[in-house]
Order: C-alpha cells, then sequence, then structure tokens
C-alpha cells in the first residue's frame, strides 16, 4: 500500500495551541503509517513551495510553546490567478493526497475554495482567539486569551485603586465582543464594550460618574478593539491586509481621553495587544490542539473532505467548510444586556 503524504499549514494571525494541532497532525498520522509535510508561512508557502518534514522528533517537546514552528502569513493566493496555479502545481510536485490548513475564516476560505472550484482534497481545522468561527463551539486559543486578558485587569484594579484612576484596557476584537466580555466578567470590569452593542461615549461616562458618586473613586473599562461607539471604527490605518481587512487599533486611547475631558477624572489607557496571543498556551487549549489535530487526519482517513473538524458539545465533528466561513460567531446582544447587571 502507497503512503499517504499529508500536507499542513497554519495560516493568518498566530494563536496559542496551533503547534498541540501538529503535534495531534503528526502523532495520529504516525498510527496510520501516513508521512506529514509541513508548509511553512502558510498559503505563500503553497505558492512558492517551501516545506519541511514533520516527524516525531520534529514535533517532539513543541506542546507548550506558543505559536506556530510552521511560521505563518496572511498571504491569499486568489488575489492573483497565477497563484492559483502555483497552489495546484506545488500540491502535485510536494506529493500529497491531502491538506489540512488550520486558520481563521481567511484562511479556510482559501481552503474551500480549493476544494470547490480546484477540486484539491483539503480539510479544516478552526483557529481564532477571537472565538468568532462559526460552525464550531469553540477555537483553541481563546481559553488562553481570555485567562491572559483576566489577569492584566486584575493587576490593572490595584493601580487603579492607588491613584483613583479610571483605566481603560483595550482588548482584541474585530467583530466579536467574546474575549472582552468574558476576560471583562471574569475581572469585574466596571464597563464592557463590544462590536455586537452599540454604547455611547455619554453613557459611558454615566456609568462610571455614577459609580464615583457612590465612593468608588476608581473604575475599570474593557473595550474590544472594533468596538461601536456609534462613531464607526478607530483604524491605525487604512491599508488593509490580503484579504480587505483594516487594521484596527486607538479605540482605548481615544475613550480614555474622551472620558478625562468629559468627567474631570484622571484617565490611563493600556492596549494589551499581542500579549493575547503569546506566550504558552494553557492546558485545554493544549488539550483542543491535539484532538483537531489528530480528528483532522481522521477525516483524511476517511476521505471526508471540503470539511471542517467541529467542536459540538465533547464531540469533534466535521462540518462543511461552506458552512463554517459563512457566518462570524457573535456575541448576543441579549446576552450582553443580561451582564450588565455587573456594570458600574
Amino acid at each position: 500500500m502507497t503512503t499517504k503524504r499529508i500536507g499542513v499549514l497554519t495560516g493568518g494571525g498566530d494563536c496559542p495551541g496551533l503547534n498541540p494541532v501538529l503535534v495531534g497532525v503528526v502523532r495520529k498520522s504516525i498510527g496510520l503509517d501516513y508521512e506529514v509535510v509541513g508548509i511553512l508561512k502558510g498559503w505563500l508557502g503553497m505558492i512558492e513551495n517551501v516545506t519541511t518534514p514533520l516527524t516525531r522528533d520534529k514535533v517532539s517537546g513543541i506542546l507548550p510553546r506558543g505559536g506556530t514552528i510552521l511560521r505563518t502569513s496572511r498571504t491569499n493566493p486568489y488575489k492573483d490567478p497565477e497563484h492559483i496555479k502555483k497552489v495546484k502545481a506545488n500540491f502535485k510536485a510536494m506529493g500529497l493526497d491531502a491538506l489540512i490548513a488550520v486558520g481563521g475564516d481567511d484562511t479556510l476560505s482559501v481552503a474551500y475554495r480549493l476544494y470547490e472550484e480546484e477540486g484539491l482534497p483539503t480539510i479544516g481545522v478552526p483557529k481564532t482567539i477571537d472565538n468568532d468561527l462559526s460552525g464550531t463551539d469553540r477555537t483553541f486559543g481563546f481559553d488562553t486569551a481570555i485567562n491572559i486578558a483576566t489577569e492584566a485587569i486584575d493587576r490593572l484594579h490595584t493601580t487603579a485603586e492607588s491613584h483613583n484612576r479610571v483605566l481603560v484596557i483595550e482588548l482584541m476584537g474585530r467583530h466579536a465582543g467574546w474575549i472582552t466580555l468574558y476576560a471583562g466578567l471574569a475581572g469585574g470590569a466596571d464597563v464592557i464594550l463590544i462590536p455586537e452593542v452599540e454604547v455611547s461615549i455619554e453613557e459611558v461616562c454615566r456609568i462610571i460618574s455614577e459609580r464615583h458618586g457612590r465612593g468608588r473613586d476608581f473604575s475599570i473599562v474593557a473595550v474590544s478593539e472594533g468596538a461601536n461607539l456609534g462613531e464607526g471604527t478607530v483604524l491605525q490605518t487604512d491599508k488593509v491586509d490580503d484579504f480587505g481587512h483594516v487594521r484596527l487599533g486607538g479605540i482605548g486611547e481615544r475613550l480614555s481621553k474622551e472620558i478625562e475631558q468629559r468627567t474631570g477624572f484622571e484617565t490611563r489607557f493600556v492596549v494589551l495587544g499581542h500579549l493575547q496571543r503569546g506566550g504558552t498556551p494553557s492546558a485545554y487549549d493544549r488539550y483542543l490542539g491535539l484532538r483537531f489535530g489528530m480528528t483532522a487526519v481522521e477525516l483524511v482517513e476517511q476521505g471526508k473532505f471540503g470539511t471542517m473538524v467541529s467542536l459540538r458539545g465533547n464531540d469533534f465533528v466535521p462540518t462543511p467548510l461552506k458552512d463554517a466561513v459563512s457566518l462570524t460567531s457573535t456575541v448576543d446582544p441579549k446576552l450582553y444586556e443580561r451582564m450588565k447587571v455587573f456594570f458600574g
């Protein structure tokens, strides 16, 4: 019997849990006598034919490491028809029987199109710390991110109270506020602002002023980078990446200035930024990564191409890639309204 060769790549932003996925892919493949080829730098590696063998020794010891040993990029091969031709040619040149793409909706949308339009046998593994990918109950990296963000809010409480300040912490979340909502609630933030629900600056200042009027002379505001203040999102730059996304950032600084100007309370801001996606994955994210990786290989074995591994309850099951990338999983505004009982 001819040994199958599986390619695997990691695309988009890095997050804790990627290396455990690779461990899961390799260890499951060993049991099936499959070879695993690591494609470097995401879809760029498929365009440029840059690979490395993934063996038991290669993945030994990487389970607790953050990031990805395969590196990553935000390359979109569909921006250039010639790149798609190279992807198809390199798939053949690598001798691949299947390709596992680990990424968010951008990376997986490419995997879906390659399967649907080009006939390449692809499998998706959902990756986004924002937990905003539809088709799965949870994505790896999210648990680590909310733990890091919660610890940051805990630390900000002591300095805010010591100096009688308002502290604004800007967290990741372009379209979905899961990190900000979970970490804000767990860290006891006094105001939580997310992309899904518009809240005016006037309302934020009212909550803070009422809180200070009760003798609580410090406050913590947790805000998603894409939060909706009724005036549009705040951009770092209007330049877009290969998938058409602008770079968000700056809402924490803007909000802190507005709060201080309108309330008179001394206000500072902190941007947690890439600290949320760097470093060691939590135990839960390591477990999720391992299970996602091994299940992806099982789907290859079963020939269930054009699907993504999904977590449904406690089960890991296939979901059509088409469905997985069609919608963004966002916070239900009704849930947000219920959680406002903890504000102020």
